[in-house]
């Protein structure tokens, strides 16, 4: 396949959880100002400003990655099938969490949700390691930081409840 074609599918890739984060990011933006403004937080939560790079750059990498195991479809065929399948799941998952969180305002079901989003990235990025090394690599960076949304998600739940 060409560069040219090669570089149109990673720019598919990356725009397509670029979509989802946008997606996610309608429910963000109908509370961030209003409710989630309101709420107690621990002091340990990130400023607003941080949320907006950390996730593009975190979007950017979970593409890399999808694309880097979907070019390994000709001589992994059914592996690299389960693995974006099980990539696309997480993503779902991704934006749920938001509708869930910011436009439910339902943080105990929200954390819920990312136990479930946790073990679907868990799933994935061990499939992705199979592989691609690289793609599992390029995977961390969001499994460490929704680890981090998951005890944050717990700990505004408890202070609000």
């Amino acid at each position: 396949m060409s560069a040219l074609k090669q570089t149109i599918i990673l720019g598919l890739f990356v725009g397509v959880c670029l979509l989802a984060g946008g997606i996610g990011s309608l429910a963000t933006a109908s509370s961030v100002g209003t409710w989630y403004a309101g709420i107690e937080k621990p002091v340990w939560t990130p400023p607003g400003w941080v949320f907006g790079p950390v996730w593009t750059l975190l979007y950017i990498m979970m593409g890399t990655a999808a694309w880097l195991v979907w070019r390994e479809g000709p001589l992994r065929g059914r592996a690299v099938t389960g693995a974006l399948v099980a990539f696309a799941a997480q993503l779902t998952l991704n934006i749920a969490w938001s509708f869930i969180f910011f436009g439910a305002r339902a943080p105990g079901w929200a954390f819920v949700e990312i136990l479930i989003l946790l073990s679907a990235i868990v799933v994935t990025t061990a499939l992705f390691w199979r592989i691609s090394t690289a793609a599992a690599a390029l995977m961390a960076p969001y499994l460490v930081w929704s680890i981090f949304a998951a005890f944050l998600n717990f700990t505004i739940w408890r202070m609000n409840v």
